[in-house]
């Protein structure tokens, strides 16, 4: 790989073809003692700028990514692959928001002398963000010991280490919590409007910003949801119990609860997609979301039902068992390719048979 293409990448304008070449470099040849010092010395030219400019964002950067690398090297749902391979995944889908600190992943990864690094992510940044990308799942061990599964293109903010009476994150998406126990200090998950607070429990919570429910599912112990009033009160919704199921509705402000068998709703953490009787439209939005691609389905099927269980099955195995077991059909729209050669996500069309 050449310098030119180094440059191109961090001004966002290198091919797809010399993206591909960058990362088999990052894979294959960036130990090579030439280029670890060549990477050294860019990242010092550009340290020297950028930091003094923004050393806030600066040093919130480099806190994600090494918080992104201690993910990639503690638990994951493709844990088998190399930690540089993951990183320079992660980096493919997150390559338009963060272009430069690909040098500092390197510099972590490639140099001994990696001290400088840990400096600015110890710095006064007090929260981290974790995402988990379209079409992959993130587990995530906060620092109370709590555990936290991130469903597809679902997001959570918290604090390295809770301070306080309260440990207090704020989740956007779904995720499965299992709470390390600790009674003087609650567990709250902030979703905008509600809090889901516990102190020792394992729950699910769904909360996709583009949709206009909320709804947790709780497996063991207890949780007691409120509502966030305009006036920065609080008003108590529900105390919760084992296999119970909670719908808060953003519109109409009404709640509904039932007992439920809570596969259907956790099932997504091992790979499950369970629809049970469940309406075409309902499995074309999950599948759009898992799969980051439009599906479109025609009004006179949007109500007819569907039971199945997916595991890990890739997005065309799915619309062929439904095409072949439900009077429906599925066709592909054209993509629409933009001036700077990227196209438009994937359409797809399910229509009656």
């Amino acid at each position: 790989m050449n310098k030119e293409i180094l440059i191109k990448y961090i001004n966002n304008k290198c091919s797809a073809q010399e993206f591909e070449e960058f990362a088999g470099w990052i894979e294959s040849q960036s130990k090579d003692g030439d280029c670890r010092r060549w990477i050294l010395e860019h990242w010092r030219n550009f340290e020297s700028v950028y930091a003094k400019k923004d050393e806030k964002k600066y040093s919130a950067l480099l806190d994600r990514i090494h918080h992104e690398i201690n993910l990639q090297n503690g638990k994951s749902t493709n844990s088998k692959e190399p930690v540089i391979s993951k990183v320079a995944g992660w980096f493919s889908r997150a390559a338009a928001i963060l272009f430069i600190p690909l040098l500092a992943i390197l510099i972590y990864l490639l140099s001994d002398n990696n001290y400088k690094l840990y400096k600015f992510t110890d710095m006064s940044v007090d929260s981290i963000e974790v995402i988990a990308p379209i079409g992959s799942r993130t587990v995530v061990q906060l620092s109370d010991g709590t555990e936290v599964n991130l469903n597809y293109g679902s997001r959570i903010k918290y604090p390295r280490n809770f301070k306080g009476n309260t440990r207090k994150i704020t989740l956007s998406g779904e995720a499965y919590f299992n709470v390390a126990h600790n009674p003087d200090k609650p567990f709250i998950v902030n979703t905008g409007k509600l809090n889901i607070t516990a102190t020792g429990t394992e729950f699910n919570v769904n909360a996709y910003p583009e949709d206009n429910i909320i709804t947790t599912t709780l497996v063991k112990g207890k949780v007691i949801i409120d509502k966030k009033l305009t006036d920065n009160k609080i008003e108590h919704i529900l105390s919760m119990v084992p296999d119970q199921h909670m719908i808060y509705n953003l519109n109409s402000d009404k709640v509904v609860s039932q007992m439920v068998k809570i596969d259907k709703y956790v099932a997504w953490k091992d790979g499950k997609m369970v629809f049970n009787n469940s309406s075409i439209s309902v499995i074309a939005k999950e599948l759009s979301r898992k799969f980051n691609v439009d599906i479109e389905v025609a009004d006179d099927i949007k109500k007819l039902t569907y039971t199945v269980t997916f595991v890990n099955d890739p997005i065309f195995l799915i619309l062929d068992l439904m095409a072949e077991t439900a009077p429906v059909s599925y066709k592909l729209l054209p993509r629409t390719k933009y001036a700077d050669n990227t196209f438009s996500k994937q359409k797809i069309r399910i229509e009656k048979r």
